[in-house]
């Protein structure tokens, strides 16, 4: 019986589209914000993007590989910002405005069709909702449900940051469980990528792993292909869902 249906942010809530302005005026205010700290890069905003995305690239594959979610400071000295060598002391007091920023000025999120319409019907239904994602940020989670307008129905709000640790480890499933009060036995989630959503509910035994279709990032699943790992449900929209979890509830 599933009496919990948690969800994954980027490209299952919400669409990431990317925007070479948007990226470039992050990257300006990046340089602003360090400014202000006195620490003056010698590079400009047109410049800095693609390395930003480079070390971010090579921060993502790192974290994936331990399934470890460093904090913020650690993150923009030793990855984003490693060519620069700044010290973690300067970066700290900005370091959690510059990650908030990084998910949620530098590219477009666009809430997917019928995002609150289904969080609704789940909670009319009497499912306990949450979140569990990956991200290097603990406030762009909290800002986002409010935004959205679904906060009030989120029982939980399982972000990396705050963690320590990464999907596809089980342990961010199990955390999750504990906050909602619900075990992972008897609860749904849904994401967008085998590699993390697929996978994660996999490790941890979640009764039913729901994935959405989500283009833009099968390249970051290319290594799962022909292993078998699959979801239970592939949707196409999140409409779907509450549909799919009466029928599971009444098989």
């Amino acid at each position: 019986m599933i009496r919990a249906v948690l969800f994954d942010v980027g490209g299952t809530l919400h669409e990431v589209h990317h925007d070479q302005e948007m990226a470039d005026r992050f990257s300006q205010r990046v340089l602003d914000i360090l400014a202000g700290r006195g620490v003056a890069l010698p590079i400009g905003a047109a410049a800095l993007t693609p390395l930003l995305h480079e070390n971010a690239e090579a921060y993502k594959h790192w974290s994936e590989e331990s399934r470890v979610e460093l904090p913020a400071p650690r993150i923009w000295s030793e990855f984003y910002l490693k060519d620069f060598q700044i010290d973690e002391a300067l970066l700290a007091p900005v370091a959690e405005e510059l990650s908030w920023r990084y998910d949620a000025t530098r590219v477009r999120n666009v809430p997917r069709p019928h995002m609150r319409e289904t969080i609704e019907a789940l909670h009319e239904m009497g499912m306990v909702q949450g979140i569990i994602s990956n991200m290097i940020s603990t406030s762009f989670v909290p800002r986002l449900v409010e935004d959205y307008g679904i906060a009030p129905y989120m029982s939980c709000l399982v972000v990396s940051a705050a963690a320590g640790i990464r999907k596809p480890d089980p342990a961010i499933f199990e955390l999750a469980a504990a906050e909602c009060g619900v075990p992972c036995g008897e609860m749904a989630y849904v994401g967008d990528t085998l590699s993390r959503d697929v996978l994660g509910c996999r490790n941890a035994n979640v009764a039913l792993s729901i994935q959405i279709r989500n283009p833009s990032i099968a390249h970051r699943d290319t290594a799962f292909a022909g292993t078998g790992l699959a979801p239970d449900v592939l949707i196409e929209d999140l409409a779907e869902i509450p549909g799919i979890i009466r029928s599971h509830n009444e098989a």
